[in-house]
């Protein structure tokens, strides 16, 4: 026995400190929880975890009876109600037809009996669109709720019950609102109009006297300010606050008195704080303690927050921490297809990173304030906010719109993510609410119209490219809330370049935010579940609905990298690196390369011949260096990755180094020999080549290529080189057009070809260089030089003679489209790209299999149709063998078949091409704005004389 001296079982003793020692830990551990806020869930915490509610839906699908539904959801994704877009009831406050269902909630819960006592409140994070709460049968504050993206709170405290007795909590949901202005501010928009409770609901437990909210103003200087609120006047009441690091390490304190009355006022310096920037985004916790007169801990709250000054320069910019800042945004939509606004955290997170993942710095919450979850990833991962009072063309009556604007920003008033406020929406803007912004928000951000010119930002929206140059020659400063619209694979990255250098020159310029970052399908549970984005109205996104990358992606990301790379001799290995960050050195980025070798046609392995790392230049924001990269001479390709302070990669570059001269000598082009045994053959109606295995066959009638033959077997490529050049349709070419005229409207995303009037002349077959020459006259098309060589291929070469204005010109054959599996190139890639968006792809080895998506109905990326640049070389595989292109010049592009338009054909409708070579590709317009109006990339062409479109054809079986 392990007795002691008293007699005493020591293994019994040292259990029973044990116990006493873990009881004391818990009550320590139940004390501390006692004086923090403590919140229980009712609902799910989003769309990955719903809870089960009792519900009742009053029309639509599967109404009239009590079933189950989860929450948080939109009803209309759960299965219930009626699907509705916005847009078809605009500027109509009562429509006939209107969906005005409602939904009907139960739920019943417990709480712990330790809560007893304490101050209880029912929180909803947000309910669409009237909410009418009971607890226990008893109304919940004052009853009713309006406005449907908004968190609101009802102290319930005398109408809970405790421990084993259950609550009652019944919801009444009014997809519309009794206030027809709430719906005209909310729900006559360009946006899905859905019901339910869509975001959390949560019981908060608070000891009886608490601090009841707290707004902080926490300067880069580290000057640190804060307005404690109490629920109640506590005698003799102080509040200590402690600033805690990233690490939890305390920084700093300070203890205010509340002077008897129900507010306390923080005021005190730290020293050298880190600073929160988009790009630097150090985050500190405040916690703050309310004391009683006697020094005993009555309630404890946390909050984090970031140091930043913010200073908004009239006629200058925006400043952050001293430093002008310029903005790269996108409007945001909370939004997925399968749970409409209805989100998580991760999801939250994962639209941050996306936008992150382009290399901006900027959201506007389009158009309301976003998740909680949102904001805080802003805060953490780093982007600036502009966070905005919904109210879309219309705005909300003053007394709704008092209330909704004070509940947005006491709740994300602390964000230091957040930059602005703007109050509604293109005239959705209630004026008599602005006063109480400055009220409620202690940091005083400035209030933005959006789209309108008022507190010292012109902020219009869509404007062409010289409109654009007029509104930045205002005193104010210029920046765009919504700019180059998107649509199907128009906007956004067409035009950027254009757009980004003529506001980067001008002093007065902020930035701007595209319009918009995802497609709005959703999925139509009561339609087989097909994603729908009604039509044109929601395919308006940078990315699909769920997040499939349309080429803009790329254009944005490469355009708006804070690392902007110029090559000054490629060959060399020489290049300048300019540092477009606010903040950071490139010292503390990381900067690689990699020399590759591609490979020939037919092959698919990229050699690389040589990798390393570059040594980071210091260069400060705002400035340059030259460096340089050790080359080999075999080299087809460099590429130089960036990576950022943070470790994420922010741009890999890419490209070609031969110049045109050395890239003949390139592997990946065909023998340039002559084959002396080619055999010429006149027939009646045609002509034939034998060559190097391959028999080419050429028609009379027009001296165009009929088809192939390799071996035995024929490969269909047909009716061509054939000229072709188009033009836009309402080019004036002297006439008018009435603007009014729907039809004649048209035009604008019409081409029309140019017919080409000349006339065959004949053959003329030179044996001794194994050339075919086709004559023509009297049109476009001069003469076509057929150059067969030792390996079957032929080097074509296209002289033409050509007068006029054109957006796209080239030499086009047809090849059956049903036959193509797929292709694969050397060259830029893998995203095509428009006269006006050369940026994002970049030179290597791609492929992809055949696809024809249909713009916002299917989102397989990227396109198989469409432009390509830089091609050394291009290879279909197809049902009858393999056609290759090479030997392009550096001014030549590769045309894959027509680009698809969306069923409304409202961006282009483009003229057959089959598989051309091009001079002069399309530009593509964005929703609003034609193609030539944004900017000088997207100019038509004027041609004017002799040229000629050289490549090599090859076939293989």
């Amino acid at each position: 026995m392990n007795i002691n001296k008293y007699g005493i079982n020591n293994m019994y003793l040292k259990q029973t400190f044990l116990m006493i020692a873990l009881g004391a830990m818990a009550m320590t551990a139940a004390a501390q929880a006692s004086i923090d806020t403590q919140r229980q869930y009712l609902s799910g915490h989003g769309c990955d975890d719903m809870v089960n509610w009792d519900f009742y839906c009053t029309g639509g699908r599967n109404a009239g009876k009590w079933t189950k539904i989860g929450v948080p959801s939109c009803w209309e994704l759960q299965g219930f109600g009626t699907y509705q877009y916005g847009m078809r009831f605009y500027g109509k406050a009562t429509p006939e037809g209107i969906a005005d269902e409602k939904g009907k909630y139960k739920y019943e819960f417990t709480l712990p009996q330790e809560w007893e006592g304490k101050q209880i409140e029912l929180v909803f994070e947000a309910v669409m669109t009237d909410a009418k709460v009971t607890i226990n049968g008893r109304k919940a504050g004052n009853g009713l709720h309006q406005g449907g993206f908004y968190r609101f709170t009802y102290d319930v405290s005398d109408r809970i019950f405790f421990g084993k007795h259950k609550n009652r909590l019944e919801v009444e949901v009014s997809k519309e609102s009794s206030n027809s202005q709430v719906n005209m501010a909310e729900r006559r928009a360009d946006y899905w109009n859905f019901g339910g409770i869509f975001r959390p609901v949560f019981i908060v437990a608070k000891p009886a006297e608490n601090i009841d909210r707290v707004a902080i103003d926490a300067k880069g200087d580290g000057h640190f300010m804060a307005d404690c609120y109490l629920n109640r006047a506590v005698k003799g009441a102080k509040v200590k606050t402690e600033i805690l690091d990233e690490k939890g390490k305390v920084v700093a304190s300070n203890v205010a008195d509340a002077r008897n009355s129900d507010e306390a006022h923080v005021d005190f310096q730290t020293k050298a704080p880190k600073l929160w920037t988009a790009e630097t985004p150090h985050l500190y916790t405040a916690v703050f303690t309310l004391q009683d007169a006697a020094g005993k801990t009555l309630h404890r709250e946390r909050q984090k927050f970031g140091f930043r000054t913010i200073e908004y320069r009239a006629s200058d910019g925006v400043y952050i921490n001293g430093q002008k800042v310029i903005f790269k945004g996108v409007n945001r939509h909370s939004f997925r297809p399968e749970t409409g606004r209805t989100l998580s955290k991760a999801k939250n997170i994962e639209d941050v990173k996306l936008i992150k993942s382009m290399n901006m710095n900027a959201v506007r919450l389009s158009h309301y304030p976003a998740d909680p979850e949102f904001l805080e990833a802003c805060d953490s991962l780093g982007l600036y906010v502009e966070c905005e009072l919904s109210g879309w063309h219309w705005a909300h009556p003053t007394i709704v719109g008092k209330q909704l604007m004070k509940e947005m920003i006491t709740r994300d008033e602390n964000h230091p993510s957040i930059i602005f406020w703007s109050n509604g929406n293109e005239g959705g803007f209630n004026y008599e609410l602005e006063p109480d912004f400055a009220l409620w928000d202690k940091q005083k951000r400035v209030v933005l119209y959006p789209w309108a010119n008022r507190n010292g930002f012109e902020t219009k929206h869509y404007r062409s490219y010289g409109e654009t140059q007029e509104y930045m020659r205002q005193k104010e400063i210029f920046m765009p809330t919504e700019f180059l619209h998107g649509l199907y694979d128009g906007g956004h990255g067409a035009g950027l370049k254009d757009y980004w250098d003529m506001m980067m020159a001008n002093p007065r310029c902020a930035g701007g935010f595209l319009w918009d970052l995802m497609d709005q399908g959703v999925v139509r549970t009561d339609k087989n579940n097909y994603v729908d984005c009604m039509g044109n109205f929601g395919a308006d996104g940078i990315v699909g609905p769920h997040a499939e990358k349309e080429g803009s992606y790329y254009t944005i990301k490469e355009v708006w990298c804070p690392v902007q790379l110029t090559w000054n001799d490629v060959e060399k290995g020489e290049l300048t690196l300019s540092n477009q960050y606010n903040f950071v050195n490139l010292k503390d980025c990381r900067f690689s390369y990699r020399l590759l070798q591609m490979p020939a046609m037919g092959s698919t392995q990229v050699k690389v011949l040589k990798q390393g790392n570059l040594s980071s230049p210091d260069v400060a924001p705002g400035k340059e260096a030259k460096v340089k990269i050790p080359m080999m001479a075999n080299a087809d390709a460099v590429e130089i990755k960036a990576v950022n302070h943070d470790g994420e990669e922010i741009m890999t570059w890419s490209r070609g180094v031969k110049s045109e001269e050395r890239s003949v000598k390139n592997s990946s082009a065909p023998s340039t020999s002559s084959a002396s045994s080619a055999v010429y053959a006149d027939q009646a109606d045609a002509v034939e080549v034998k060559a190097g295995g391959r028999t080419y066959r050429f028609t009379k009638k027009d001296g165009r290529l009929m088809g192939v033959e390799v071996g035995s077997k024929a490969i269909s490529l047909s009716n061509g080189p054939r000229f072709m050049a188009a033009r836009r349709s309402d080019r004036s070419l002297d006439q008018f057009y009435n603007h009014d005229d729907k039809e004649a409207e048209k035009k604008k995303t019409l081409y029309t070809e140019f017919v080409d009037q000349g006339a065959f002349v004949g053959f003329e077959w030179k044996e001794a260089e194994a050339k075919l020459v086709a004559t023509y006259q009297h049109g476009s098309l001069d003469e076509v030089d057929w150059q067969f060589l030792s390996d079957g291929s032929v080097a074509v070469t296209c002289h033409y003679n050509f007068g006029g204005v054109v957006d796209m010109m080239g030499m086009a054959f047809d090849y059956p489209e049903s036959k193509v599996r797929s292709k694969a190139w050397v060259g830029n890639g893998p995203y095509r790209v428009w006269q006006n968006r050369e940026q994002g792809p970049q030179y290597g080895y791609w492929q992809n299999d055949y696809n024809d998506p249909i713009p916002a109905e299917s989102w397989d990326y990227p396109e198989f149709k469409g432009y390509f640049a830089n091609v050394k070389w291009m290879q279909f595989k197809t049902d009858e063998g393999k056609i290759g292109f090479s030997g392009l010049t550096a001014d030549e592009h590769m045309g894959v078949y027509t680009p698809r338009d969306g069923r409304d054909g409202l961006l282009y409708t483009l003229p057959q091409t089959g598989l051309a070579v091009f001079k002069v590709i399309p530009s593509v317009r964005n929703k609003v704005n034609t193609t030539d109006l944004n900017g000088p990339s997207a100019l038509p062409k004027w041609l004017n004389g002799k040229g000629k479109t050289v490549f090599t054809l090859n076939f293989e079986l």
